[in-house]
């Protein structure tokens, strides 16, 4: 497996994420690549209907619960967060290992030099595969209006 695979990979999932986001996120891929361990990118930007969908489930809706955050308020909606997964790779193949091992700890590890929020750090909803970048904004002045800044002005 080469890391171009799994850049190509995100690539997909990172369509719409903050470009300065998806920057990390790619750093992040080849940062564990580097020490052989393969993540792929899960998920990106989530509309508010694909975060209502996440919060019914083991609510409302069949399944365990994977999120405490409805619609507008996660950071997946406004496009400053990625989810991602730790593969194993069998006879050439990417096969999801979702089962907490040293390398998700390690990619936390990574994340966070690179100046992300990893959800593996939270205090009440451990959320593993979890990495948001925020520019300092809050939820409620994102769902206010508020923006993160413009490319040029985040990259200086």
């Amino acid at each position: 497996m080469k890391v171009e695979e799994l850049l190509t990979h995100a690539d997909k999932k990172l369509s719409g994420v903050h470009p300065v986001v998806a920057d990390k996120a790619r750093k992040l891929v080849r940062a564990a690549y580097s020490e052989g361990i393969h993540i792929i990118i899960t998920q990106g930007l989530r509309t508010i209907e694909e975060q209502n969908r996440l919060y019914a489930q083991g609510r409302t809706k069949p399944g365990r619960i994977v999120t405490n955050a409805r619609g507008g308020y996660s950071y997946h909606n406004f496009g400053l967060a990625f989810d991602f997964c730790v593969c194993d790779v069998i006879r050439g193949k990417l096969v999801p290992n979702w089962n907490l091992d040293r390398r998700w700890f390690r990619v936390g590890q990574l994340g966070r030099s690179l100046g992300l929020e990893w959800g593996g750090d939270w205090k009440s909803f451990k959320d593993y595969p979890h990495f948001q970048y925020t520019f300092g904004l809050s939820l409620a002045q994102l769902r206010a209006g508020k923006k993160p800044p413009a490319v040029a002005a985040a990259k200086k």
